[in-house]
């Protein structure tokens, strides 16, 4: 008899697929892409929402998953906490363990995935940049943190070959694009293929859009975007910025990449994260 396996998704936009959608609209994503490639019969459940942070992962989505007992949850979370006011590396790394521990508690197999550095592909001032990479290795700390106590599988997408080519990513920059999306299917694939059968990810061939329809997304898309969060994250990025320049006015000698501790956290050098740059994350 086939075994019908469950496949879960929790988390934020880059798990709901935004940055690749159909003729209608519709938004697929990589998790489409590994679900329809499995061999096995399969339930595919995707949860996720663009905005999503770990407190609603952890309060909505997933009671909502376990109702379903999947054998496979994909929890891709962080990017949201950290571009947010009041970021708290302490609360997000509460909200993933309490989430993973539940998933692992019904027997579920757990994925993980890595942020990627936005600062390489999205121009920003200097500063901004450097307080948001803070913000984002403190989110890569807790995920691998959270890994090594569990055992689970992370996708290290810093790790990818030409993980910031152009093509990989959609107009906004900060999402993958089709291809993107696809390229991170065909690598959760070589993660679950040691255990579950998965046909290959078929990689499409890469679509150049005309200047003028980015233009045109851009308007109707990312301005309107741009402006709902200039209210949150303006404010937050010039106080972040103001706190940066102090710190370089007070502390000119500080190590930039000191490592940043948690309680129950692994041995940060043991796992290969020297990432984050204070102790105190802004």
């Amino acid at each position: 008899m086939e075994r019908v396996a469950t496949f879960a998704v929790l988390g934020d936009s880059a798990a709901s697929g935004v940055g690749d959608t159909d003729n209608n609209g519709i938004s697929r994503g990589w998790s489409y892409y590994l679900a329809k490639n499995f061999t096995d019969p399969l339930v595919y459940i995707n949860f996720s929402r663009p905005g999503a942070k770990s407190d609603e992962i952890l309060h909505d989505q997933l009671p909502k998953a376990i109702l379903h007992s999947p054998s496979i949850t994909a929890v891709i979370v962080g990017g949201n906490d950290a571009l947010r006011n009041g970021f708290s590396p302490e609360r997000l790394h509460h909200n993933l363990r309490s989430t993973i521990k539940q998933l692992k508690a019904i027997g579920s197999e757990v994925l993980l995935l890595q942020l990627h550095d936005p600062t390489l592909i999205v121009p920003m001032p200097k500063t901004l940049g450097t307080v948001l990479r803070r913000r984002i290795n403190a989110v890569n700390q807790v995920t691998q943190a959270i890994s090594a106590e569990f055992g689970t599988e992370i996708l290290r997408t810093r790790d990818l070959e030409g993980i910031y080519e152009r093509k990989v990513w959609h107009i906004d920059r900060m999402h993958p694009s089709k291809f993107g999306h696809q390229l991170l299917a065909h690598h959760f694939r070589e993660i679950l293929s040691k255990r579950w059968e998965i046909s290959p990810i078929h990689l499409e061939p890469i679509v150049t859009k005309p200047k003028a329809e980015s233009i045109k997304w851009m308007l109707r898309n990312g301005t309107p975007w741009f402006l709902k969060r200039s209210v949150d994250l303006l404010p937050a990025a010039i106080y972040l910025i103001a706190c940066e320049h102090l710190r370089m006015l007070f502390h000119p000698n500080a190590h930039a990449n000191a490592v940043i501790y948690f309680p129950e956290f692994v041995n940060h050098r043991e796992a290969g994260l020297l990432e984050v740059f204070e102790e105190r994350v802004s």
